[in-house]
């Protein structure tokens, strides 16, 4: 009896070690995570999706190979904390993306200062519109299943208890951050094609009839343009933006084209 108890306690630290470590992986990733881990979301809640989604990884990962110890709680804490703050901060980049390409489309069309303070980041109501499409289509799409599996093959990836070489991450997040830049180009490029267009046509129109206040004429149409054009071309984008976030997610640590 006491042999087995002996076992059943050993099993049982095992078994919380294991959780103990995917839980520090999970819970930096969960802090970046789109959608799960906004500013709006509370940290309870953000606690609980944490422990839910290492009750759902710790299974299907291997136990550390090292055993419990002072030391290896200290080395934990450092590497799978980092492991997790890479991945979130990848993932992160596409709602900067987002963020991005409507800030440009609100310069383009001249909506930027319309509810442009009415949230806790200084982002154009554009931009807000396609953010929360976004989040929405990406949840709706099973994000959460998606970032299960990303976790459990990151571990192939970034091995537990293996801190990622400094000069492989530097270069790894310089190719995020020139993706997320290009996507957000892409995403904003229909509406910086039609603020040309409206520039090109109020500069003829100007030369042809110098006594006609163009700006005063030119000023609606350019607004009614972009909320036409935010209207028939977010589908459009927000696919555009949500395969990008598959390909990252199905491979986080692949360099990028």
């Amino acid at each position: 009896m006491t042999q087995a108890l002996a076992e059943l306690l050993d099993m049982s630290n095992a078994m919380l070690w294991q959780a103990f470590a995917v839980f520090l992986r999970v819970s930096a990733l969960v802090s970046l995570l789109p959608a799960f881990g906004e500013q709006t979301v509370p940290a309870r809640v953000k606690l609980g999706i944490a422990f839910a989604f290492t009750i759902i990884i710790a299974p299907a990962v291997g136990a550390p190979s090292q055993a419990m110890s002072f030391d290896t709680i200290v080395w934990f804490s450092l590497t799978e904390v980092a492991a997790g703050l890479i991945l979130g901060i990848g993932i992160r980049l596409f709602v900067l993306a987002l963020q991005t390409a409507g800030s440009i489309a609100a310069q383009s069309t001249s909506l930027a200062q319309i509810l442009g303070g009415a949230v806790s980041e200084p982002v154009p109501a554009m931009g807000q519109i396609l953010v929360m499409g976004g989040l929405a289509l990406a949840v709706m799409t099973g994000l959460h299943v998606k970032v299960a599996e990303m976790i459990i093959l990151s571990y192939q990836m970034l091995p537990m208890g293996a801190l990622p070489s400094g000069s492989d991450v530097s270069e790894w997040g310089v190719d995020q951050i020139r993706r997320a830049f290009s996507l957000a180009f892409t995403l904003a490029a229909p509406f910086v094609i039609l603020s040309v267009l409206y520039n090109i046509a109020l500069g003829v129109i100007n030369k042809a009839m110098p006594q006609l206040m163009v700006a005063f004429v030119g000023a609606p149409v350019i607004t009614a343009g972009g909320l036409i054009l935010l209207c028939l071309a977010s589908p459009l984008l927000l696919t555009t933006w949500m395969g990008a976030l598959d390909s990252f997610i199905y491979n986080p640590l692949e360099p990028v084209p």
